[in-house]
């Protein structure tokens, strides 16, 4: 593997780990103890929207090369 494909391997990689690390948070808000308008929820979708950001512009980059 060549440096660029680990590096697009590991973004990938991390990417879906933020994403599954934001439904967590913003599941255990909603389910769990702790009202809808909470810190957990909010940062269940920063990390959500951070996760699949780096994966949108992965794909675009991967798409123009």
């Amino acid at each position: 593997m060549s440096g660029r494909q680990v590096h697009r391997a590991s973004t990938i990689a991390l990417s879906v780990a933020m994403v599954a690390i934001g439904l967590a948070l913003a599941g255990e808000a909603i389910g769990g103890a702790g009202g809808v308008v909470s810190i957990r929820l909010l940062l269940g979708v920063l990390f959500c929207a951070a996760g699949s950001g780096r994966l949108y512009v992965q794909a675009r980059r991967d798409r123009s090369a």
